[in-house]
């Protein structure tokens, strides 16, 4: 049996490379390039189906948010994490619950009307110059926010816009922006693991073989997402998020 049929028994050697560059991109958005996380959603349901896809993707993620985490430890601002985390497990247990009752379209148009309305609050906020007076110290924004991105972790892996625009809303500069999403990301994804291994049963010694398959392209991605992340000055590093996450917020139709 061929690499090829062992990750899936339809598995050619375009979608083979396709789950290759679905890696690389993996890699490069824990490095700090999070606006490409959401790349690879349409592109991994596309080969392995879409509830199957998670299963393929989760260990992959939580990889490279080892990897994220060992680089940027000493950057993480916990108050923001802890602000929102509780609301983020209980979507994650919302998800649980009513995963199979979803309809796929639903879910891509609500969690994409609410990725572009808090970015065009966030942009409102930057533009009146109040720099986190206002939508940081918000309860609410935290609070849907947090629920918005637990349940979009465990039904597509698609929480990246959402968190994406909660730290941005706190201006925080780029390794404390990486960092305090690295650890958030870490402790919700491998919080994942045995709901998704137990409940759903998609992640399988297959699954974990895709990944270790990856997982050289997996680490390739992240060092050249530091290399970039590196280059790019402050403001035009929180530039390229914004316009990154909001591209690929489209792909959710995909």
């Amino acid at each position: 049996m061929s690499i090829l049929q062992s990750l899936h028994p339809d598995l050619t050697p375009g979608f083979f490379i396709l789950f290759l560059l679905s890696a690389l991109t993996i890699g490069m958005s824990k490095a700090g390039l999070s606006g490409l996380g959401l790349a690879m959603v349409p592109m991994m349901a596309l080969i392995f189906g879409a509830r199957e896809s998670t299963g393929v993707i989760l260990p992959m993620l939580i990889t490279a948010d080892i990897m994220a985490v060992a680089y940027y430890k000493s950057h993480a601002v916990w108050k923001h994490i802890l602000r929102v985390i509780p609301w983020a497990v209980a979507g994650i247990i919302i998800a649980l619950i009513t995963g199979n009752l979803i309809n796929d379209n639903h879910f891509r148009l609500v969690l994409l009307t609410i990725v572009w309305i808090m970015l065009i609050l966030m942009l409102a906020n930057d533009l009146r110059q109040k720099k986190g007076t206002e939508i940081p110290e918000n309860h609410f924004f935290a609070s849907v926010m947090g629920l918005t991105g637990g349940f979009s972790t465990m039904i597509g892996n698609a929480a990246g816009p959402v968190f994406t625009l909660y730290f941005l809303a706190m201006h925080l500069p780029k390794k404390e922006f990486i960092g305090t999403s690295a650890w958030l990301f870490l402790i919700l994804n491998t919080g994942k693991l045995p709901l998704q291994a137990i409940v759903w049963k998609n992640i399988t010694l297959n699954t974990l073989f895709a990944g270790l398959v990856a997982l050289p392209v997996l680490i390739t991605g992240f060092f050249l997402g530091i290399w970039i992340v590196k280059l790019l000055p402050e403001k035009v590093y929180r530039v390229f998020v914004i316009f990154t996450t909001l591209a690929t917020s489209a792909l959710l139709f995909l």
